[in-house]
């Protein structure tokens, strides 16, 4: 059991004795010096000692130094002076002995052994830390550098209606969430949702990144996934059209998204002319970087390679690479969205459109398709399609689009019918589809297109129109 010597007097006495044994555990054993019996609590617990005297009596302090070794001294006194005075006597006494001071006043001692817990700084963080899109930093725990920090999901956040599972988490890593005042268990299936604090750990710049993100309401994407958007190009597949069509789209979108970099990865290369025009194409450009595959390594291990490496938040992928979907599923493992190009041009975009299927994908998606919509300054257009009756839930989940593009301040067009969603989609002009990305879309599926009725299947093997798939939690 571990001795500490507790000396106390002032304005925060009371307070920081009532802490001491609101935190009393039972293993160490107290020593306590005071002045005012205003400080005593009511009971008094078993391991501590009071004793009530003027701590600047050198001959009295000894004698409770004498009594017994203490491992540490907690010194808050009202006066500049006694303070000074006091930590003088108990290193004169006592050599090696660790002394934690709180200080008011600006103090400055030399003394190793002598911690010095500044009250005005940490009052004045206390207050701050109250203020909206203010940071809050854990003060006294791990290294005292930031590494821990609490954070609001604000209305209209990236991070809202999220499932843990599908945030990219790396260097920093959500460890606790609070949610009406109440702690919740972390899973990957748990949805944040707005006004919840999530405790984060991590490198310090790391989390102010991350805080920044999550308190934008919009124009984030593609974070969280990651920082960088990149287009793969296998030319062994693709023929000249096809290479220049993706080039463009790719130039485009690392236009018009608030990523970092578009990276260009070619595997495979073909003719000398086909690489010479995709040099010519990239090489003005600061934000693209290219990369080329000699060693033919497979499309598996390049993605993962690369994905680790350069923090890529989006995939873009030609049509050519969805016909063989057992190589193509490897993308599942990244957890981050894949952009397939589909037969129009991104340029010729007038809406972004959501066809409402099952409630759980749609709900974790929502939030995307309003930030993709305000980045490329289009609309979005809701599909809420029954043809055989089956309304159960959907009309909550229509609600919820409708929230939140109030919260983004979107233009949101619904349609609600009864009509054949794959009928009604096939009408559609100019518009890039947002789906889930889910692992039975890579699944081998019949020649007979009417054997199936989910529309985000039936969808996803379309090659008209741009779609961008967004990794979820399945449940």
């Amino acid at each position: 059991m571990k001795k500490i010597l507790i000396i106390l007097d002032g304005i925060v006495a009371k307070k920081l004795m009532q802490r001491i044994i609101e935190a009393n555990t039972g293993d160490n054993s107290y020593d306590v010096i005071y002045m005012s019996d205003l400080i005593l609590p009511v009971q008094k617990p078993s391991n501590f000692t009071f004793y009530k005297f003027d701590p600047t009596s050198k001959s009295k302090l000894a004698m409770v130094l004498d009594k017994d070794i203490h491992t540490e001294v907690l010194i808050a006194l009202n006066s500049k002076d006694e303070m000074l005075n006091v930590i003088k006597n108990i290193r004169e006494h006592t050599k090696n002995l660790q002394m934690t001071v709180l200080d008011y006043w600006g103090m400055k001692i030399s003394d190793p052994l002598v911690r010095i817990y500044k009250g005005i700084e940490v009052l004045a963080n206390g207050m701050v830390e109250k203020l909206p899109n203010v940071p809050v930093l854990a003060q006294n725990i791990g290294l005292r550098q930031g590494e821990i920090m609490e954070i609001r999901i604000p209305f209209g956040s990236s991070y809202a209606y999220r499932y843990i599972g599908s945030i990219e988490q790396k260097e920093w890593k959500i460890f606790g969430l609070y949610r009406n005042q109440k702690m919740i268990t972390i899973k990957p299936s748990l949805v944040l949702k707005p006004n919840d604090v999530i405790l984060v750990i991590g490198k310090p710049d790391v989390l102010m990144q991350v805080y920044n993100v999550i308190g934008k309401t919009q124009g984030q994407f593609p974070m969280p996934f990651g920082r960088n958007i990149y287009l793969y190009l296998d030319l062994y597949l693709e023929d000249e059209n096809s290479v220049k069509k993706a080039i463009e789209e790719a130039k485009y979108l690392n236009q018009k998204l608030k990523n970092n970099l578009l990276i260009v990865r070619v595997t495979r290369p073909t003719t000398v002319d086909i690489m010479d025009f995709i040099k010519k194409e990239l090489k003005h450009f600061s934000s693209i970087l290219f990369l080329i595959d000699y060693a033919n390594k497979g499309f598996a291990k390049i993605i993962k390679e690369d994905a680790r490496k350069h923090n890529i938040g989006m995939i873009m992928l030609t049509q050519e690479m969805f016909k063989n979907k057992n190589d193509t599923k490897s993308v599942l493992e990244l957890k981050i969205p894949v952009f397939k190009f589909g037969k129009e041009k991104l340029k010729s975009i007038k809406r972004t459109v959501i066809i409402l299927n099952d409630t759980n994908s749609y709900e974790q998606i929502s939030p995307i398709v309003f930030d993709i919509s305000s980045q490329l300054k289009v609309k979005t257009k809701v599909f809420d399609l029954d043809p055989i009756g089956e309304k159960e839930g959907k009309s909550n989940l229509l609600d919820h689009f409708e929230n939140l593009a109030k919260i983004f301040n979107e233009k949101l067009e619904v349609v609600t019918s009864g009509e054949n969603p794959i009928r009604e989609l096939k009408k559609q002009r100019n518009m890039l589809q947002i789906l889930p990305l889910k692992e039975d879309m890579f699944k081998k599926r019949f020649s007979f297109k009417f054997l199936y009725t989910n529309s985000d299947f039936i969808a996803f093997d379309m090659n008209k129109f741009n779609q961008l798939l967004i990794p979820i939690v399945e449940e």
